[in-house]
């Protein structure tokens, strides 16, 4: 899943691709990197973020999906809301990819169930201005154990209107309410979410634990430009342990290492051309 950023905030890329052209260019740039599917998002959901008018977020997404969707592109939109969910989906989007798992906007639920768009429910405790002050699991199980249960509920939820579980992927939601060591236990323990029996997607790609872990010796976290390495070894993990989906910012290098995995699991093909 590449990831199309039209934000002037996002932590990572905010402001290169605020506008349509650019926006559907970096689309285009991802999906000939080897993107299955591309991400398009209008609400920065960093630590701290305040959000935009939804006629913003409309703004900002409609115009870039109806040109990649158009273009033959699978597009998910990246967004809360019920109302962008059905203008997306009107525009040629095929996915929702909603971070709130249905918990900000109940009704995008029924947007899904009515159009048979695949959904992806991620596990989320708030907004984004005050999400990491709810970044506590202390309970038995520790963050593993909140984190499938709250997916549970959420299940029941997305069941109850009326969304079938052939619709569903889950995602852990690593950065969001969690702290850097509550991340690195989630993917050790995806096992465990994954056991819910749903396929799992998840995204690390730049992220803050990520900039911690190649710490200087000074303790200063590694720029977000330079942790692509780290999330190449992490796609590669996520690969081999059979998960559905990674959300990525550099396409190129997670489908290059997924290369290699598929080269190496069919050994005795023919040899390419010296």
């Amino acid at each position: 899943m590449g990831v199309v950023n039209v934000t002037p905030d996002s932590f990572s890329d905010g402001g290169r691709y605020a506008d349509t052209p650019r926006a559907v260019a970096h689309g285009r740039g991802l999906l000939a990197d080897g993107a299955d599917l591309l991400d398009i998002g209008g609400e920065s959901t960093r630590p701290g973020a305040t959000r935009p008018l939804v006629s913003e977020e409309l703004d900002r997404v409609v115009p870039v999906i109806e040109a990649l969707a158009g273009d033959g592109a699978t597009v998910s939109v990246d967004t809360m809301r019920a109302e962008v969910a059905r203008a997306a989906i009107a525009a040629g989007a095929t996915v929702v990819n909603d971070v709130s798992g249905g918990l900000a906007d109940p009704e995008i639920l029924e947007v899904v169930a009515e159009t048979g768009a695949t959904y992806v429910a991620m596990h989320w405790r708030g907004h984004a201005d005050r999400m990491q002050r709810l970044a506590s699991y202390d309970g038995p199980g520790g963050v593993v154990a909140a984190v499938r249960e709250e997916l549970a509920e959420r299940v029941r939820a997305i069941r109850s209107a009326g969304v079938s579980d052939a619709q569903v992927v889950l995602d852990p939601g690593l950065g969001f309410a969690k702290g850097a060591t509550h991340n690195w236990e989630l993917l050790a323990g995806l096992d465990q979410i994954a056991a819910l029996g749903f396929p799992l997607l998840v995204g690390a790609s730049r992220k803050s634990f990520l900039g911690r872990l190649l710490a200087d010796e000074a303790g200063e976290p590694r720029p977000v430009d330079q942790r692509e390495a780290a999330n190449v070894a992490l796609t590669v993990l996520l690969a081999q342990r059979g998960i559905w989906g990674v959300r990525v910012h550099d396409v190129r290098s997670s489908r290059d290492a997924l290369k290699v995995l598929e080269r190496l699991a069919h050994p005795t093909s023919p040899k390419e051309s010296a």
